[in-house]
Order: C-alpha cells, then structure tokens, then sequence
C-alpha cells in the first residue's frame, strides 16, 4: 500500500506544476469573466446558476492546488494567498500573481555572458 501511495504522490507531483496551476487559474478567471456577463445580461438565469457553482467549485480546487502547493515549495506564499483568499471574490488577481511570478523568476536568472567575438 505504501508502494502505492507513493507512485500517486509522484505522479500528483509531475502534473501540480506551477505551469498547470497557471492555466486553471486562467481558466478559473475564464469562468469568472463568464458569469460577471451571465449576470449582467438579463434571462440568463441558468447560465448563470451554473457557472456560480463552477466558479465556486473552482475557486475551493483552486485554493486546496495552491495551498499544497505553497507547502512543496512550487509557488511562492503571496502567490497561494492571493489565489486562496483574494481570488474568491476575483480570480484575476491569481492569474496575474501568476504572470508576476512568472516574469519576476525569468528576471531573477543571471545574465549571460559572453565572451569576446
């Protein structure tokens, strides 16, 4: 069973990447966009009771990835704060802590050198 258990975690692990994780929070911020029109738009009652679940079903899968992955060091702790707490209410703020986080680590990498040509 232990054998098991690990090749899960492994696995759980290869796919929790933070290049997984950025996708479903755009995703997330998709679904977000959709229902803001499904309840501006008047009639769309059931559109709107669908994605209401989804948005919330999406933000508690959301905040469970990202709280997990603050834990195994795959996102930084302001990143799984802004998408745990703050993207309840609007998700955009996890997909742009996503591309800051982003930028931020490719800007960090030392720049090469180059020799004499």
């Amino acid at each position: 069973m232990t054998g098991h258990r690990h090749r899960l975690r492994r696995r759980y692990e290869s796919v929790a990447t933070f290049k997984t994780l950025k996708y479903l929070s755009f995703t997330h911020s998709g679904i977000y966009t959709c229902l803001l029109i499904a309840w501006i738009v008047p009639g769309l009652h059931t559109a709107e009771y669908v994605l209401g679940w989804m948005h919330g079903i999406g933000w508690i899968c959301m905040s469970l990835l990202c709280i997990d992955a603050v834990r195994r060091r795959v996102i930084p702790l302001w990143l799984g704060v802004m998408v745990a707490v703050v993207g309840g209410v609007g998700p955009f703020a996890g997909s742009i802590g996503f591309i800051h986080a982003e930028r931020r680590a490719t800007s960090a990498s030392p720049p090469r050198r180059r020799g004499m040509v």
